[in-house]
């Protein structure tokens, strides 16, 4: 599936990759034909599918809500919008003859998308025990590492505004360390684009070992740090040449972690928002 591009309907694409390793059978077979004939789909009657994909109209409808949608049509009318979508046919690989215009368009519509995928993908009862975890921990701490290590101490700032002892480690060292001596009351967050950072791995296993939570933010659903973590909330960009380090990956594990700190915030509304004016206030003479 890696190699096909999917720049005209990532919507449906992504849903289809992100569940694709849990599928069997009709649905696998099914799955199978969506990905590599979607463009087909919007003309295709269900009896159709059902024919072409050799399964069955009840596997297609049952499999449609499994990607979210409410049957068949609604996946139907929400891949046209995809397809049809002018911005969407602006391929994000960035070429030699490209002029400052198109780099531009390309660059913002490959961060527009990552933001609209991954809200797509990140399952919000995943989020919700995410959020339950964090509101009832003694302390979190956030692990990450290069461009996910910036991501991990700007969550570290976040947290620590409205009032939760928090800490970030970019350093493997002291991720394993930490790690070693956590309680059942803490919570871990790994950030890790790839998910298989072998120093992260570690460290949530050992973290796990004592008992902590431990939540993933990660781009690929069959990674490592899923079969680690307790709970994983997944992100989803694409990387090329010159994007290896890409900054729509960074926007949306970013994006995660403020949706995370602000169901977190709001389940402690007014203690949170007596921390934040505390810790304005604390560095308010500071300032110049």
């Amino acid at each position: 599936m890696a190699e096909l591009n999917v720049n005209t309907s990532t919507g449906l694409l992504t849903r289809i990759d992100h569940v694709s390793e849990k599928l069997k059978g009709a649905e696998k077979k099914l799955a199978d034909y969506m990905f590599h004939h979607y463009e087909k789909i919007i003309h295709q009657s269900i009896t159709d599918l059902a024919e072409y994909s050799d399964t069955s109209e009840s596997t297609v409808v049952r499999f449609c809500k499994k990607l979210g949608y409410k049957g068949y049509q609604d996946l139907k009318i929400n891949l046209a919008r995809e397809i049809i979508k002018p911005e969407q046919h602006i391929h994000e690989v960035i070429e030699p003859d490209d002029d400052v215009v198109t780099i531009k368009k390309k660059i913002f519509q490959s961060n527009i998308q990552a933001l609209y995928d991954s809200m797509e993908i990140c399952s919000n009862d995943e989020l919700e025990k995410a959020i339950n975890a964090v509101a009832g921990s003694n302390h979190v701490e956030f692990y990450g590492v290069g461009g996910s290590g910036n991501v991990a101490v700007d969550a570290q700032h976040k947290f620590l505004k409205v009032g939760i002892k928090c800490f970030a480690y970019t350093d493997v060292a002291l991720q394993s360390m930490s790690a070693s001596v956590l309680s059942p009351n803490d919570v871990v967050i790994a950030i890790s684009h790839t998910g298989s950072h072998t120093d992260t791995l570690h460290a949530m296993k050992l973290a796990k070992e004592q008992g902590a939570t431990t939540i993933s933010i990660t781009n690929f659903s069959k990674s490592p740090i899923t079969r680690i973590a307790d709970i994983n909330l997944y992100t989803t960009s694409k990387e090329t040449m010159f994007r290896t380090d890409a900054t729509a990956s960074r926007i949306a594990q970013l994006t995660i972690v403020d949706t995370l700190f602000t169901g977190v915030a709001n389940r402690h509304y007014e203690r949170a928002y007596s921390n934040i004016q505390k810790t304005r206030d604390s560095t308010a003479n500071k300032r110049l």
